[in-house]
């Protein structure tokens, strides 16, 4: 079978490419191994809800057309917002296709699936950027007696032993995380490692007014300083939530969660944590600090209607442990909150880095020209690492795409129709 393009994945991203394909009259499918919108569905925890609000909530040709333009969207909301979307793009989806490789082939790509095999010129990945859980090497020390849990295979308290909790990692993961189980009347530690600290609102706007209206979530990939570290810095501490509040390292002690250092491991049922937890909340509250001193700029220098600067309490740790006796503090489970990664088994390309990720710039995979990768944090701009962000990068995308077919073209043109 051929299309001129393949897209694998049938979530927000796959299906915004389509909708950008469909306008350029380009012959393409989209694989989808799953239903379309499949992780929400299938793949996150029952409380979730987006960290942006609805009204940012946006896919090409798709605004947000609810009552509640600044509510959060929960994980079904999310699905069925995406499913509809590809009702009304007629989206060229197969389901229930999972792709088994991806290779180079004469002029384009071949790829197969566990029902068929297509070849097209070019090919887009829009698999995302949370295939799997990211689990650090020290989890394999935390013993058979306690049970574990990452972000993926979560889903409430009720699905968790009697007994305390210990949440490793201190993104908007895990400190969601880390309020729900407490509020379900069980003991926690946090172990936090890095992390963003970031109000929900300042001045009375939402933080992601402020980042939308100054311009930051537009900032392109090849402006960013450090554009590797920043591509894989932990997600703001944030919540989506009715009363819009805010949830850090402060609002989790004071309701009674003890915050501890980064996971170091276990040795004799003994949990070890690193002692610079001050200085690492030292430094998310400088960068918070440093970003609010930017927005109270762009907010007098444009005239914004907004109410007066504000600055919030620094972090307070007090004297974190650096070991707990799991056994002896009653700690049942350890949830390992440390982020997601990318799976790629499929891909028969020589485009991956050591860590097993795809390089490319700006979303075009120089290795392989005529494979694009969309989806994925700080892609082309910051927005690229929220919903909206499928919007700007599909655009650029399909152009780049519609290029390498006119040149494709001139050499393959059996390939490029």
């Amino acid at each position: 079978m051929h299309a001129t393009v393949v897209v694998i994945g049938a979530g927000h991203s796959g299906l915004a490419v389509s909708r950008r394909l469909t306008e350029r009259s380009i012959d393409h499918v989209v694989l989808e191994r799953g239903e379309v919108a499949n992780s929400w569905r299938t793949e996150r925890w029952d409380s979730l809800r987006l960290l942006t609000p609805n009204w940012l909530t946006r896919l090409p040709g798709k605004p947000y057309a609810g009552s509640q333009p600044d509510g959060f969207m929960s994980s079904r909301e999310v699905a069925a917002f995406v499913d509809e979307y590809a009702g009304e793009i007629v989206a060229p989806v197969h389901t229930s296709t999972a792709v088994t490789r991806v290779r180079l082939d004469a002029g384009g790509f071949e790829v197969s699936t566990d029902r068929d095999r297509w070849t097209c010129a070019a090919v887009v990945i829009a698999t995302g950027p949370c295939s799997v859980a990211s689990v650090p090497a020290s989890a394999a020390t935390v013993p058979p007696s306690v049970c574990v849990h990452t972000a993926m295979s979560y889903r409430s308290p009720d699905w968790l032993p009697d007994a305390g909790v210990l949440v490793v990692g201190a993104s908007a993961t895990g400190v969601q995380l880390a309020d729900e189980i407490r509020r379900s009347g069980r003991p926690v530690t946090l172990a936090a490692g890095e992390h963003v600290r970031l109000p929900r609102t300042y001045r009375g706007r939402d933080i992601f007014w402020w980042t939308d209206t100054g311009g930051i979530l537009d900032e392109r990939h090849d402006e960013v300083d450090d554009l590797v570290r920043a591509r894989h810095l932990p997600s703001p501490q944030l919540i989506g939530s009715p009363e819009r509040r805010s949830l850090d390292v402060n609002a989790l002690v004071q309701q009674g969660v003890a915050v501890v250092g980064r996971f170091a491991g276990v040795v004799d049922g003994v949990a070890r944590f690193s002692g610079a937890l001050a200085n690492t909340c030292a430094l998310a509250d400088l960068k918070m600090d440093r970003l609010l001193d930017r927005l109270d700029e762009w907010a007098r220098r444009t005239g914004a209607d907004v109410g007066p600067p504000e600055r919030f309490r620094p972090t307070e740790v007090g004297r974190p442990a650096l070991e707990i006796d799991l056994a002896r503090a009653g700690i049942g489970t350890v949830v390992f909150a440390t982020g997601y990664r990318p799976d790629y088994p499929w891909l028969d390309l020589p485009v991956l880095d050591r860590r097993g990720r795809i390089v490319h710039d700006g979303g075009a995979v120089t290795a392989a020209p005529g494979c694009f990768v969309v989806g994925l944090n700080l892609l082309r701009r910051r927005r690229s690492s929220y919903i909206n962000g499928a919007d700007a990068d599909s655009a650029d995308i399909a152009s780049m795409l519609h290029r390498h077919l006119d040149t494709a073209a001139k050499s393959y043109p059996s390939r490029a129709n």
